[in-house]
């Protein structure tokens, strides 16, 4: 099984707080909005780095964050 990390558009504030504790998956746009670098709206958490996403979900002021499970036979 793997996790996604889905971003709650409407609930997020812009304050680029997830941009700044997982800046392996996400960077921040001019207004401090999180964009993946994958390009992917809800991009894959490597095992590697599943505890900074925990921590990122965890940490966001607005709770515009949630780590999704997968399983590994549904599509991308």
């Amino acid at each position: 099984m793997s996790e996604r990390l889905v971003i709650d558009w409407v609930a997020c504030d812009a304050r680029g707080l997830c941009g700044e504790l997982l800046p392996e998956l996400l960077t921040t746009d001019d207004w401090g909005y999180p964009l993946s670098r994958s390009a992917d709206p809800s991009p894959l958490v490597p095992p590697a780095l599943r505890e900074h996403a925990t921590q990122a979900v965890r940490e966001c002021p607005m709770l515009a964050l949630r780590l999704s499970r997968q399983r590994s036979d549904e599509p991308g």
